[in-house]
């Protein structure tokens, strides 16, 4: 993810990504190859055009080392500096397409990971959580520098057996740190927070949870909430579906005013039939 608060730019490459009907429908089918389950996910927000593309590709489109990952006609290297992705991508269902490069160079490289369930099955932590950025595209013609985020999920199992419902957070802060919230909800069980100071020197310190501060929800009635000590409002909505939402939030935290980036998952929506015959719309796939 990167963002100057003019522009804003997310990227995802997935290998079997939770999100793919065509995944789930193929381990229905005991066919779990992820790597027959790939792509790379491009949203754009802010001033100017606005994009969205996540075509998945079969085994045969993708290659993938310790130092690239081609995905299709796309593709992300790693020179041990500096991560460049090359996209190449054509929205769905109205088919605008996103090419150029992006450039990232992170400040400090972490090798944190924590389990997020109680067996550890699922796994996440940030890779890069500043970073600086530069974006070159050609089409749409778009050119900014900014800031940048960079983090990892795996897992070993399906995400509707570890998970229900979760928001999470991430708000940069004057003195080159990231705080990111993991707040997870079950309806069986007792919640988890995680609330996580990553500092520029490369130190994580856990902390306290904060209290709950409500939201509207969305207009897909996606129900949605933030964790801080004073009360938050809605500065922007990048994404709305019926499982998931995207925003930016204004909040203000140790006598500092921001902008926290903001996410929600409801993983029963996620998988629910009408959900998954719904998203090929969205996410066709070439195989």
């Amino acid at each position: 993810m990167s963002d100057d608060h003019q522009h804003g730019l997310t990227l995802i490459a997935f290998v079997g990504s939770v999100f793919s009907p065509y995944y789930a429908w193929a381990r229905s089918r005991g066919l779990c190859d992820p790597d027959n389950h790939c792509a790379l996910n491009v949203a754009l927000y802010g001033r100017g055009p606005r994009r969205w593309t996540m075509t998945e590709r079969g085994r045969r489109f993708c290659q993938r080392d310790a130092t690239q990952f081609s995905i299709g006609p796309s593709q992300l290297t790693w020179d041990g500096s500096a991560l460049t992705v090359n996209i190449d991508e054509v929205g769905a269902p109205w088919p605008r397409r996103v090419r150029g490069q992006v450039k990232i160079w992170p400040h400090q490289l972490f090798s944190y990971s924590i389990p997020l369930d109680a067996s550890g099955a699922h796994r996440w932590g940030p890779l890069a959580p500043s970073a600086r950025i530069e974006v070159e595209l050609q089409e749409p013609d778009l050119r900014w520098r900014g800031h940048a985020y960079l983090d990892s999920n795996e897992g070993d199992e399906p995400i509707e057996k570890a998970f229900h419902h979760w928001n999470w957070s991430r708000m940069a802060w004057p003195d080159g740190s990231t705080q990111v919230v993991y707040d997870m909800q079950w309806p069986d069980r007792a919640e988890r927070v995680l609330n996580l100071r990553f500092g520029a020197d490369g130190q994580v310190t856990e902390q306290a949870a904060d209290p709950v501060q409500a939201l509207s929800p969305t207009a897909w009635r996606v129900h949605r909430r933030a964790r801080s000590a004073h009360p938050v409002s809605l500065h922007e909505q990048l994404e709305d579906t019926p499982f998931y939402q995207r925003c930016w939030l204004r909040q203000r935290a140790r006598g500092v005013d921001g902008l926290a980036f903001h996410e929600t998952l409801s993983v029963p929506r996620l998988v629910s039939p009408v959900v998954r015959s719904m998203l090929p719309w969205r996410m066709p796939r070439r195989s």
